[in-house]
């Protein structure tokens, strides 16, 4: 790794290693966000600029000493980067961030990518989040705009009217319910209606008024990164590192809204599988995923029915795509991820009570010397 680095950490990321149940035998061993997962070694990357100078894999343990030994601002962004890593995360509307929550896709939309008019009826939109509620989801997710590749603007007005009978029928029945939508008026009348999060496409950053209306509302706020908008965002997506860039976009964005007063304990992060990005880029993201629990907020991963499950497994249409689906959101689980958003709610909700399962089991460990 190069010593010469000059501006106090800069460009210092940890991605964790070798992620197991926790366990508190292991020398350095660091519980990963407060949750099931644990570790005790990770690789220290470098950046100057878009370039990346160095990669090095170090035991937790010898992090400090190691680091201190080659410039004293590297061991401090270390710290404070590994204090993130290993610190719980803060409720979310009242749901524990201590094991995995599931997230029930709504779309009252006509045309997005895979559930596309199948809830654009409120009514219909209702019974089928109480059938999500029925089935284990946690939260549920309402939009009233499509946001695939392609997909052209919705006028407030309509988004209006789609979301929020749905909302307010889904929070008078106890839901907890997020809004998704890039609109601060959306937002604003979404929250009288009942909804508890905000989740937006744009990070907060498509509309000047979303930032201080979230920060005035006082709910937790989900960013997600997105290169480009809707319309244009598959028109030849490019990174320098497509895990490092968007870490530096999410961490600029988490920083804009703890200036706005919104405190990082109720943002939740979300890499936005699909968003901007090519398949190699979505495999790149997903492989490294437990660098973002390097920002010290809750991670959101949205891998339901999208592309990329198609373009690496076969041709299958959206509602075939289970299989993938829950491949990749159990590859999320063994990152640390702390929220799945999905449209197949009763399957994956089964698949994460057998991983929490699994990953709960303390196996005895032998005192005797091997011979």
């Amino acid at each position: 790794m190069g010593a010469d680095r000059r501006t106090k950490g800069e460009g210092l990321y940890l991605r964790p290693l070798g992620l197991v149940p926790r366990s508190g035998a292991v020398e350095g061993f660091v519980p990963l966000a407060g949750g099931p997962l644990g570790f005790a070694a990770c690789e220290v990357i470098l950046r100057a600029g878009p370039r990346t100078i160095g990669r090095e894999i170090l035991p937790v343990a010898a992090l400090d000493e190691t680091l201190r030994a080659r410039d004293p601002a590297l061991a401090e962004a270390a710290g404070v980067r590994l204090e993130r890593l290993g610190r719980a995360r803060s409720p979310l509307a009242g749901l524990p961030m201590d094991r995995p929550q599931v997230m029930g896709v709504v779309n009252v939309t006509p045309d997005s990518f895979s559930d596309g008019g199948d809830r654009f009826d409120p009514g219909r939109a209702v019974a089928g989040g109480l059938e999500m509620l029925a089935a284990g989801a946690a939260l549920l997710d309402v939009g009233g705009e499509s946001t695939r590749p392609g997909a052209e603007p919705v006028p407030r007005c309509e988004e209006l009217r789609r979301v929020v009978p749905v909302v307010r029928g889904l929070a008078d029945q106890g839901a907890v319910v997020s809004i998704d939508t890039r609109h601060a008026r959306v937002m604003a009348e979404a929250l009288d209606a009942g909804a508890a999060v905000i989740n937006d496409v744009t990070a907060l950053a498509g509309d000047p008024e979303s930032l201080g209306l979230a920060a005035r509302a006082g709910v937790p706020v989900v960013l997600m990164h997105m290169q480009g908008e809707p319309r244009s965002m598959q028109d030849g997506p490019a990174y320098d590192d497509a895990a490092l860039d968007v870490f530096d976009s999410l961490a600029a964005r988490v920083a804009a809204c703890e200036a706005a007063g919104i405190d990082r304990a109720r943002i939740v992060v979300d890499p936005g599988i699909g968003f901007g990005k090519t398949v190699r880029h979505n495999l790149e993201i997903l492989e490294q995923l437990a660098i973002y629990h390097g920002l010290g907020c809750a991670l959101l991963l949205g891998v339901s029915r999208k592309g990329f499950i198609a373009r690496v497994s076969g041709d299958v249409p959206p509602k075939a795509r289970l299989p993938g689906s829950l491949a990749a959101a159990l590859a999320g689980l063994e990152r640390g991820v702390q929220l799945l958003r999905v449209h197949d709610v009763a399957e994956t909700v089964q698949a994460v009570a057998v991983w929490c399962a699994i990953a709960s089991v303390r196996p005895e460990v032998a005192r005797t010397a091997l011979s």
